[in-house]
């Protein structure tokens, strides 16, 4: 049988660093308003040149580099995004000729904050399947980009970077389970609703959330499909060596810690210096974590993630 696994991971934030002493000059808050709500410092701003697919560019040569695969053996991308670099064509199609590898399969995944962990078994689901054998799996935004910075519910919230990781077919399991699932009654409660028509851009294209039912959707979510995806891959919670949470809310990340009974400091989180980085914010997190040693070759590693839609996932990791 055909399994894939994580061949190696990598990720790109950009210089600009916005504190919340800067954004409190811009917007009635604080930094103790934002740290006590959300236990975000700062976060990452992209530069007016870049685009997405610039930062998912270098995230996704650092992967591959740290892999050891050479461009030409990737057989398929996929870019998670919400903010891509335009309608169409798909952001994937842009970093593929940016990469310089034409020829390969490349197509976008919009599962917003969820993206990554649905783009990852999307991966996973075309090696076993024999239709790829090296996949390069990115998330990266410019989400701030949609933020109405006047709006002090959301514009403390959000960043922007990449983060990729080269998924490879092997003999050995790699990818142990995953469960994805979604929610569209719930779409209202966190969207950003424009479309272009007629040469325009119809309806507001900022961000929009309520916070405290995200907040209450989120964390009974997030307990569950961990929960579902251990039981499907026959694994304890016990054996869990590392949680690799979407970035979101220090208080989300906690409860589902808490549920999984781990300790904090067996959770990666990246949240105080990055903020909210949607589809990247997981493999952001996982490759500081791979880069700084704190995950190691044979860990068992769950991976979860929680958007709009709603849009939620796990993938559990042999890595």
């Amino acid at each position: 049988m055909t399994y894939s696994r994580i061949l190696g991971t990598g990720s790109y934030l950009p210089d600009h660093i916005l504190s919340n002493a800067a954004l409190a000059e811009r917007v009635d808050t604080s930094d103790d308003w934002i740290v006590s709500r959300t236990g975000i410092r700062e976060r990452r701003v992209a530069d007016a040149a870049d685009k997405t697919s610039d930062l998912a560019v270098r995230a996704a040569e650092k992967a591959l580099a740290n892999a050891g695969v050479d461009k030409s053996a990737v057989d398929m991308i996929i870019v998670a995004t919400t903010t891509p670099d335009m309608v169409f064509p798909s952001t994937a199609c842009i970093v593929q000729d940016k990469l310089g590898i034409p020829g390969c399969a490349a197509f976008d995944v919009q599962a917003v904050c969820a993206g990554f962990v649905y783009a990852l078994a999307t991966a996973n689901g075309h090696i076993q399947s024999g239709l790829a054998k090296t996949v390069l799996v990115i998330g990266a935004e410019t989400l701030t980009r949609l933020l109405d910075w006047e709006d002090r519910r959301t514009c403390v919230l959000f960043g922007d970077g990449a983060g990729a990781v080269v998924l490879g077919a092997s003999d050995e399991p790699g990818v142990l389970r995953a469960k994805l699932a979604a929610d569209g009654r719930y779409q209202h409660i966190l969207n950003t609703p424009a479309q272009i028509a007629d040469g325009k851009v119809a309806g507001t294209p900022f961000l929009h959330m309520d916070g405290p039912a995200v907040f209450k959707f989120a964390v009974k979510a997030l307990a569950d499909i961990a929960e579902k995806t251990l039981a499907e891959a026959g694994v304890d919670k016990s054996e869990l060596d590392w949680l690799v949470p979407h970035q979101a809310n220090v208080r989300i990340i906690e409860s589902t810690a808490k549920h999984l009974g781990l300790p904090m400091e067996r959770v990666v989180v990246t949240l105080p210096e990055q903020g909210n980085t949607s589809a990247a914010s997981i493999p952001l997190a996982l490759d500081a974590a791979v880069q700084d040693g704190r995950i190691q070759r044979g860990q068992t590693v769950l991976l979860e993630g929680i958007g709009g839609g709603m849009s939620w996932g796990a993938v559990l990791l042999r890595f």
